[in-house]
C-alpha cells in the first residue's frame, strides 16, 4: 500500500465515525436511543437494512464464491423478496401497533415471559456469534494479506464501531450506514468497470460472459431436487425464504432498523426497497467475482490465493512438489490464454466454436486438479491450516492489480461494511439485553435516563465480547457460508415461535415454549448429522416448532380453555 491508499483509508473511516458521533450525540430517552425517535425516512430504512446485511464478508467472500463456483449462489436470495412482502403485511403492522422496542416484547404479550426470554436468549447467542464474525472476517484476511496484526485489527474495528454506537445508538447506525453504503457501492462499481477495462482490447463484455459460461460460471438457476446440493432454486425459494423471513422479521439487528421508521408505511417502503434491490446487488457482486475469474484467464494466477499457505509449504519437504505444481500451472495458464484469445476471435466473427469451448473446459478441469493437489500438500505441511482460498481471491486482485488510491478505497469498503453490520449487531444485542432481560427483570421504577445509560453499557460490553470472540475465532470453509450457517441453525426455531404467535391463535405458552426447546435440540442434531444443506434448516426448524407446538397443545397442554378456543376456530 502506498501513502495515498493510507490517506484515503484513514480519512474515509474517521469521517464516517466522526459524522456519526456529531449528528447523533446526546440521546434524550430510550425511544430516541433505541428507535431513533421514529424519525427515519423510508429510503434511510432501506439503506440501513441493506447495509446491515451487507457485511465485509459479503464483499470479501461473495466474489471468491463466484470465482470458484459461479453465479449459482444468487439462488440463496430468491426467497428474500417474497419474505419482504410477508413481513410488510404481517410483522410490521403488529410491531408498530404494540409500540415495541424489540421483536421479543411481542412474545410476552402473546405467550408469556419465559417464551420471550427464551427467544431473546437464542437471538443473543446467534447474533453474538455473528457480530464477532463480522469483525473477525475482514481482520483475518487483511492481516494475512497485508501482514497486519490480527488481534490489533479486531480491536481497531471493534473500537471504531463502539465509539459511535455507544454515542448515538440506532440513530448513529442509520446515519453512518448511509455514508457506508455510498462508499461500498462506489468502490464496487469502480472496481467492476476497471476489471472490464483490464481485459484484452478486442474483448467485449459479451465475450467475457461467453468465456465465463464455457467454464460453468454462468449457471444461475439449478432446478435439481438433490438435497445435498447447497444452492438450488428450490432451496433458495424455500430455505432462503424462511431464512430471510426469520432474519428480517425476528432478528433485532434488522427489526430495529425498520422499527425506527416514521410510520408503518415508511417502514414498509424501506423493506420493499430492500426486496427490490437486494437480489440485483448480490447478482452484481457475484458477477464482479466472475469477471475476476475471466481476468485471471489472461493474467498470472497463484496456485492458492492465501499467501500463508505457500509460506507454510516452503518451510517443509513438500516445497519442491509445490513448486512443480506452480510450474505446471504457469504452462497451463499460457495455454489457456492462447486458447481464450482464439476463442474470442471466433466470437467476434459470431461463431461460438464448440471444439474450443470443450478444450477450455478440459483445461479448467486440469487447473482444478492442480489446485486440489496443492491443497493436499498444504494439508500435509500443516494439517491445521485452511486450504480453501475463496475468501482471498478478491483481496488478492485488489492489492495486486488495482491502481494506487483505489486500493485504499476498496479497503475502506471492506472495513465500512464490517463496521455497518457490526454496529447494527451491537445495538440489537444491547437493546435486547436492556429491554428483554435487564428492564423486564429489574424490580422498581427507573428513569428513562437510567435505561439509556444501561443500554450504552450493554453496547460496550457486547462490543468487548464480539472483539474477544473475533480474537479466538477460526476460519471455516467460506465466511459467507459460515455466517449463514450460524443463522440457519437458530433462525428457523425462532421464526416458528413468531409464526405460531401471528397465525395459530389456539396454541398457548406452555406448548410453544417446550416445542421451541425440542425443535432447537433437533436442529442441532440434524446439523451435526449433515444430511441436508444448511438452508433447509430454516424451513425444518420453523415447521418442527409449529407442528410440535400444535401437537403439544392438542395433547399434553389441552386445557378446557384451549378446547373452547379450538371449537371457536
Amino acid at each position: 500500500m502506498q501513502q495515498i491508499d493510507w490517506i484515503i483509508l484513514v480519512v474515509t473511516l474517521l469521517s464516517i465515525v466522526s459524522f456519526g458521533v456529531y449528528k447523533t450525540r446526546g440521546s434524550k430517552d430510550v425511544k430516541d436511543f433505541i428507535l431513533g425517535n421514529n424519525e427515519t425516512p423510508w429510503h434511510v430504512v432501506g439503506l440501513s437494512v441493506m447495509a446491515t446485511q451487507a457485511s465485509a464478508i459479503t464483499f470479501l467472500s461473495t466474489p471468491g464464491q463466484a470465482y470458484h463456483d459461479g453465479m449459482g449462489f444468487v439462488q440463496f436470495y430468491f426467497g428474500l423478496p417474497i419474505a419482504m412482502v410477508v413481513i410488510c403485511m404481517t410483522f410490521i403492522p403488529i410491531y408498530h401497533r404494540l409500540k415495541v422496542y424489540t421483536a421479543y416484547e411481542y412474545l410476552e404479550q402473546r405467550f408469556d415471559l419465559k417464551t420471550r426470554s427464551l427467544a431473546a436468549m437464542l437471538f443473543l447467542i446467534q447474533r453474538g456469534l455473528g457480530t464477532g464474525l463480522t469483525i473477525y472476517a475482514p481482520s483475518i484476511i487483511l492481516s494475512t494479506i497485508l501482514g497486519w496484526n490480527l488481534t490489533a485489527m479486531n480491536i481497531l474495528i471493534g473500537i471504531l464501531v463502539i465509539i459511535y454506537t455507544v454515542s448515538g445508538g440506532t440513530k448513529a447506525v442509520n446515519v453512518t450506514q448511509k455514508q457506508q453504503m455510498f462508499v461500498i457501492m462506489s468502490g464496487m462499481f469502480i472496481t467492476f468497470f476497471l476489471i472490464l477495462h483490464y481485459l484484452p482490447n478486442d474483448m467485449t463484455f459479451s465475450n467475457a460472459l461467453h468465456i465465463a459460461g464455457a467454464n460453468d460460471k454462468m449457471d444461475i438457476v439449478d432446478f435439481s431436487f438433490d438435497p445435498e446440493k447447497r444452492y438450488t432454486f428450490w432451496s433458495g425459494i424455500t430455505g432462503g425464504f424462511f431464512l430471510a423471513l426469520a432474519y428480517f422479521g425476528t432478528d433485532q439487528s434488522q427489526v430495529g432498523r425498520y422499527l425506527s421508521g416514521k410510520s408503518v408505511k415508511e417502514s414498509q417502503m424501506g423493506l420493499i426497497m430492500n426486496g427490490l434491490l437486494k437480489v440485483p446487488m448480490q447478482f452484481f457482486i457475484l458477477l464482479t467475482g466472475v469477471m475476476v475469474f475471466v481476468f485471471f484467464q489472461f493474467n498470472d494466477v497463484p496456485l492458492n490465493f492465501n499467501p500463508n499457505n505457500k509460506i507454510a509449504v516452503e518451510q517443509t519437504v513438500y516445497k519442491e512438489e509445490y513448486n512443480n505444481l506452480e510450474a505446471k500451472l504457469v504452462t497451463l495458464s499460457e495455454e489457456k490464454k492462447e486458447l481464450n484469445l482464439l476463442y474470442i476471435d471466433h466470437l467476434n466473427q459470431n461463431y461460438d466454436n464448440p471444439i474450443l469451448r470443450q478444450q477450455l473446459i478440459g483445461l479448467s478441469g486440469k487447473e482444478k486438479e492442480l489446485r486440489e493437489e496443492a491443497k493436499v500438500l498444504i494439508s500435509k505441511a500443516d494439517n491445521k491450516t485452511e486450504t480453501n482460498d475463496k475468501d482471498y481471491v478478491f483481496i488478492h486482485f485488489i492489492l495486486n492489480y488495482l491502481p494506487q488510491g483505489l486500493i485504499g478505497l476498496l479497503l475502506a469498503v471492506i472495513l465500512s461494511a464490517a463496521m455497518s453490520s457490526s454496529a447494527s449487531g451491537l445495538t440489537a444485542l444491547a437493546s435486547t439485553t436492556a429491554i428483554d432481560i435487564y428492564k423486564r427483570n429489574l424490580k422498581g421504577v427507573k428513569s428513562d435516563k437510567h435505561y439509556v445509560n444501561a443500554t450504552k453499557v450493554f453496547t460496550l460490553l457486547w462490543g468487548i465480547i464480539a472483539i474477544l470472540f473475533a480474537c479466538v475465532g477460526t476460519l471455516f470453509e467460506n465466511l459467507i457460508q459460515l455466517v449463514n450457517i450460524v443463522g440457519s441453525v437458530f433462525y428457523g426455531t425462532v421464526l416458528g415461535i413468531f409464526l405460531v404467535g401471528f397465525y395459530i391463535k389456539f396454541v398457548k405458552a406452555q406448548a410453544i415454549f417446550w416445542s421451541t426447546v425440542v425443535s432447537q435440540l433437533a436442529i442441532f442434531y440434524i446439523y451435526y448429522l449433515d444430511v441436508v444443506s444448511f438452508l433447509w434448516l430454516n424451513f425444518i426448524g420453523a415447521m418442527l416448532t409449529i407442528i410440535i407446538a400444535i401437537l403439544l397443545q392438542f395433547t399434553i397442554f389441552n386445557t378446557p380453555k384451549a378446547v373452547k378456543l379450538q371449537s371457536e376456530l
